[in-house]
């Protein structure tokens, strides 16, 4: 299977603010190499702090690294993006201030298609993207706040598929949700990676929801990876911290 992102030696370093040194650098990834492979759901775990938020920014091309490389089908991030457009899409934790409160549901699904030239009446391919995502074409009309938040999640998911992606990165997508509402969204992943042939990097976390989701995972330890297993392979976690995530949730179902 090809690789479609490559990550290779990566470090990031930000400068922190001392009371008598003055400005001391906190490298906060170190090293960080992994591969994404195209067609599958590679989850990226670790606790608050760890550095995941850091390289999903890298990864979406939001920042830069300070060395090492990260390549989409052999063409860095940035230059990729440029000749990918609308390719590349995210879903974020807080479905709250990821959409604007003042669009409705048809305004904020077309809003990355208008953004990328698609001009006339798109209410047709928005009632596709709303049946996709398990919701009435009915909504349409509707704001934010007449929503629950399992629908305003959804409508993010829509957003993000508008562009046919290749890649979708789902940076904490459901830990804002109930846990019901979190196994409902999970399978709609599920069903829209299968349908549309598209990769994930699932970013969390709960080490249940990836396990449930993904087939490989990456375990990122305080700026570094410290394991990396297929989902069938999770028994066989060598690192510490691995196993003591591991043992905090078994028994589950992978």
């Amino acid at each position: 299977m090809p690789n479609l992102i490559e990550i290779k030696n990566i470090e990031k370093s930000y400068l922190k603010a001392s009371n008598n040194l003055g400005d001391t650098k906190v490298k906060v990834l170190k090293g960080v190499t992994f591969t994404i492979e195209e067609g599958l759901c590679v989850g990226l775990i670790g606790e608050s702090g760890s550095g995941k938020s850091t390289l999903t920014r890298l990864i979406l091309g939001l920042e830069k690294p300070g060395n090492g490389t990260i390549l989409i089908e052999c063409q860095p991030v940035r230059q990729w993006i440029k000749t990918n457009q609308g390719k590349m899409s995210v879903v974020f934790q807080d479905y709250t201030s990821s959409i604007n409160p003042q669009y409705t549901v048809r305004e904020t699904i077309e809003e990355p298609m208008r953004a990328m030239s698609h001009r006339g009446n798109l209410d047709d391919k928005i009632d596709v993207l709303l049946n996709k995502v398990s919701l009435s074409p009915d909504l349409r009309d509707r704001y934010p706040h007449e929503l629950s938040g399992g629908q305003v999640q959804r409508i993010c998911i829509a957003r993000a598929i508008s562009t046919n992606p290749k890649f979708i990165v789902l940076d904490e997508a459901i830990s804002s949700l109930d846990v019901s509402v979190q196994t409902q969204v999970l399978k709609l992943l599920h069903k829209l990676q299968l349908e549309m042939k598209m990769t994930y990097l699932f970013v969390a976390h709960d080490l249940q929801a990836v396990a449930h989701l993904c087939n490989k995972i990456v375990f990122l330890y305080r700026g570094e990876i410290v394991e990396e297993l297929m989902s069938g392979d999770l028994a066989n976690a060598q690192n510490e911290y691995a196993r003591s995530l591991l043992a905090s949730v078994i028994p589950f179902e992978i």
